[in-house]
């Protein structure tokens, strides 16, 4: 009787644990998106992240810190870095706003990429205004994040740069369910099926280099590649972006990082041609 009642009182405990411990990380970690901000001025801003928990120290003492400037005194052009060849598949998708972004999760994965042999997983898909990284100084509207991670949990992240012009293909299908989620936080809604295939890159050629995450913890040697063209979207659908991020500092791009002695590279075909 006495181990029966035992087992009852352990059950009730793991129960209760489950109840109330899981929602409780399940929203510190919604809270710790508020725990920092992309505001230039404020004490939790950018140039204070690194201070703000030890485990963050490296957003100030890294020395592969992202973004960077892609400037072409550091260049180096070749062909031996391959096609970037996306085996992607349609997979079911969940969308949460984050309060400094809007983010696309693939369940479970939705296909992957090859670099240097390794086959990183396509997890989420996340937007930055302004661009984070600029090309040779220039900043443009809108650069859009494709979060890949391999078994051993190395990331690899492929970005694309858009400016103000002809509506974006991908987020013409996303705009209803941007607007939608933009009075919410932290709330993951599921939107069903979506190809990643329907994002365009639209050339062949693309940066590559290694950097850090641009968000605290900054952690560092991740793979960067930065497609080669910068792309369109409209100014109703940049807007429809910036509007759904809940704060009050009109961007959520972190500034250029010092690129140090690091060197880019520029995967050109030899046939050099262009492709959707």
């Amino acid at each position: 009787m006495h181990k029966v009642m035992a087992d009852i009182k352990n059950l009730l405990f793991i129960a209760l644990f489950i109840i109330f411990w899981v929602p409780f990380a399940i929203s510190q970690e919604v809270d710790d998106e508020r725990e920092f901000s992309y505001d230039v001025n404020s004490p939790i801003g950018p140039d204070h992240w690194g201070e703000i928990h030890p485990d963050w120290s490296i957003c100030i003492h890294g020395d592969m810190q992202s973004p960077i400037d892609i400037t072409r005194k550091r260049i180096q052009t070749t062909s031996k870095l391959g096609r970037l060849d996306r085996d992607y598949k349609p997979t079911n998708t969940t969308l949460v706003n984050r309060g400094h972004d809007m983010m696309l999760t693939w369940i479970g994965g939705a296909g992957h990429i090859h670099i240097n042999g390794t086959e990183y997983r396509l997890n989420q898909a996340h937007w930055h205004t302004p661009t984070e990284h600029t090309l040779n100084g220039r900043r443009f509207n809108l650069e859009l994040h494709l979060v890949h991670q391999s078994i051993d949990e190395k990331v690899a992240v492929v970005a694309i740069l858009y400016k103000i012009g002809r509506p974006d293909c991908f987020l013409t299908m996303m705009e209803p369910y941007l607007k939608a989620l933009a009075s919410t936080r932290g709330v993951e809604t599921s939107l069903g099926i979506i190809d990643p295939q329907q994002i365009k890159i639209g050339s062949r050629k693309y940066y590559r280099y290694i950097g850090s995450l641009t968000t605290p913890p900054c952690n560092q040697s991740v793979i960067w590649t930065i497609i080669g063209k910068v792309r369109t979207v409209s100014l109703e659908q940049l807007l429809i972006i910036r509007e759904a991020v809940h704060d009050e500092v009109g961007a959520n791009a972190r500034p250029v990082q010092a690129l140090n002695n690091r060197w880019l590279k520029l995967y050109t075909p030899d046939d050099d041609d262009e492709t959707n």
